[in-house]
């Protein structure tokens, strides 16, 4: 369905018209990645992404998609890669509903990814004020101390700046290498890697298995599924969303 750009800011309940074309003038909404600030432009609901300062818009009468996926590794958490790599698109279930990742994981990284077509509830999940924890199993090089894992749970410093608590649990050793679980609210880019080497510690492995109440469980690298009703519904209730 093709409707004008101000419009369909309006009928997704983010301003009213008048609002929205003020916000497309002061170019803060992107079609597809690109700035536009022509009144009247046309986009297709179904086919284009639209964006009002960075947050991603959709039509409130659309139906919610939420699959699990797992993410392999060599694989960007992007709709497209200018470099020609692997996206997660190339796992993406056969449908003709406009999905996109909820969050990141680095690209050497696997582990759970979300789908959606829900840009409320993306926002939710993603945003560190609504304290959804995402856990990790991660693989370090060299033996982390019992002091040393009890100082990253006060919010360890990244980027010269102190961030939000974190979960970190020891698993075990293996020869001179360090197995832990680690929760973490925040979502910032590198983050594992970061926080980890402050202390001096290599990241050689990031797997993520939890999302709020959603888990990895037995699922394999590319693998996709559906998620439940009933999940559905408890995901919608953790992250404060809109039923």
């Amino acid at each position: 369905m093709k409707l004008r750009l101000q419009k369909f800011i309006a009928q997704a309940g983010v301003a009213s018209r008048r609002k929205a074309e003020e916000l497309i003038s002061q170019g803060r909404v992107l079609v597809n990645g690109d700035v536009i600030s022509q009144m009247g432009t046309l986009i297709d609901t179904k086919t284009d992404h639209i964006r009002v300062d960075g947050k991603l818009v959709l039509l409130k009468t659309e139906k919610r998609f939420v699959y699990a996926l797992y993410k392999p590794k060599a694989c960007v958490t992007t709709l497209d890669d200018p470099q020609g790599r692997d996206t997660i698109v190339k796992y993406f279930p056969k449908t003709n509903k406009r999905l996109f990742p909820i969050g990141r994981l680095d690209y050497d990284a696997e582990g759970l990814i979300l789908l959606t077509n829900d840009g409320e509830l993306a926002q939710n999940i993603a945003h560190p004020t609504k304290h959804i924890w995402k856990e990790y199993l991660v693989k370090i090089k060299g033996k982390i101390d019992k002091t040393e894992v009890n100082a990253l749970t006060t919010g360890p410093l990244i980027d010269g700046k102190k961030r939000q608590p974190v979960k970190v649990r020891f698993l075990h050793f293996v020869n001179d290498k360090s197995w832990l679980s680690v929760s973490l609210q925040e979502g910032l880019k590198h983050h594992l890697k970061k926080m980890f080497a402050t202390i001096g510690y290599p990241v050689l492995k990031i797997k993520r298995y939890r999302i709020g109440n959603i888990e990895l469980m037995e699922m394999q690298p590319g693998e996709i599924r559906k998620l439940t009703a009933a999940e559905i519904e408890e995901l919608l209730a953790l992250t404060g969303c809109s039923k």
